[in-house]
């Protein structure tokens, strides 16, 4: 079953998220690939994420495809203008890529390459209109396609929703997300009133995907809670991965397995599924997904 067709279903999904190589050798993102081949619905393949140099989502997710992987490709508005978009787009879609997973990417200062100019020329919420024009036969400007996309589309949220977030969000799902996305989630008791705020205000048809990040030590904790926004490890997680560190009883990763399995668990009759994110290999993926009964 593709991962649209699962998604609409109402079944659970499972999605794992992958970046490309920084170079052309393909071997280590098909070797990450196969460790998830058959227990993930899809692969969401990154564009520069945090800003750092690779290969282009399109190329990677050709080649995921040639080995018999469902993606989702990642799009970022940071560099590439809307023609840009638009030719990226209908390569994608003559390539038989489905899933498209919207952003607006960080900002360049934030990677390897912090003198490149970013180009924003739209927005999240245009290009998810974009997208929806090119699905309905026409161009930005309304010129007509010699044959139109299909893509399913889908952004991305935090899970602290003031407001203006709230608003945001609200304003992707009208432009055309079918499924969000969320940040790394260790919280689901927070996780739920997120969900009560986006079923109150935009309702329950677009499906919801919450972010799991597999922690791997105190160390890792401490930086996503530093570096990435929308973020929050909680104290009582810290702890946890701290003392499995001080006392070395058991290994700070097998406990970070633990922590993800748990909120699995917790978070299946919540939400529409789980994007798995790991720090480094998704080499302990299968164990996580089997500890959660998935």
């Amino acid at each position: 079953m593709s991962f649209s067709k699962k998604l609409r279903s109402g079944k659970f999904t499972v999605t794992a998220e992958i970046s490309p190589p920084k170079g052309t050798d393909i071997s280590g993102m098909i070797k990450e690939a196969a460790m998830v081949r058959g227990i993930v619905d899809a692969i969401s393949v990154t564009d520069n994420q945090r800003s750092v140099m690779r290969m282009s989502p399109l190329a990677a997710c050709s080649a995921l495809s040639q080995e018999g992987f469902e993606t989702i490709m990642h799009l970022t508005c940071r560099d590439r203008n809307r023609l840009a978009l638009q030719s990226e787009l209908l390569g994608a879609a003559f390539l038989g890529i489905k899933n498209v997973l919207v952003m607006s990417g960080d900002h360049p200062t934030k990677g390897d390459h912090p003198g490149a100019k970013p180009v924003y020329d739209l927005d999240s919420v245009q290009l998810l209109d974009m997208i929806s024009r090119l699905n309905s036969g026409v161009d930005i400007t309304g010129n007509v396609l010699e044959g139109k996309t299909e893509f399913l589309t889908g952004a991305v949220s935090n899970t602290e929703l003031t407001g203006a977030a709230l608003m945001k969000l609200e304003k992707k799902i009208k432009a055309g997300a079918s499924f969000i996305i969320t940040q790394a989630v260790f919280d689901s008791g927070k996780f739920s009133e997120f969900m009560d705020k986006i079923h109150d205000t935009c309702g329950k048809q677009t499906k919801i995907i919450a972010g799991i990040i597999p922690l791997k030590s105190e160390k890792s904790a401490q930086f996503l809670n530093k570096n990435i926004a929308g973020v929050k490890v909680p104290d009582d997680v810290l702890r946890r991965i701290k003392e499995a560190g001080d006392t070395e009883a058991v290994a700070p990763e097998s406990v970070g397995m633990e922590i993800a399995a748990d909120m699995i668990k917790e978070l299946r009759d919540v939400c529409d599924g789980v994007h798995i994110m790991p720090i480094g290999t998704h080499k302990n993926t299968g164990k996580i997904l089997k500890m959660a009964g998935i």
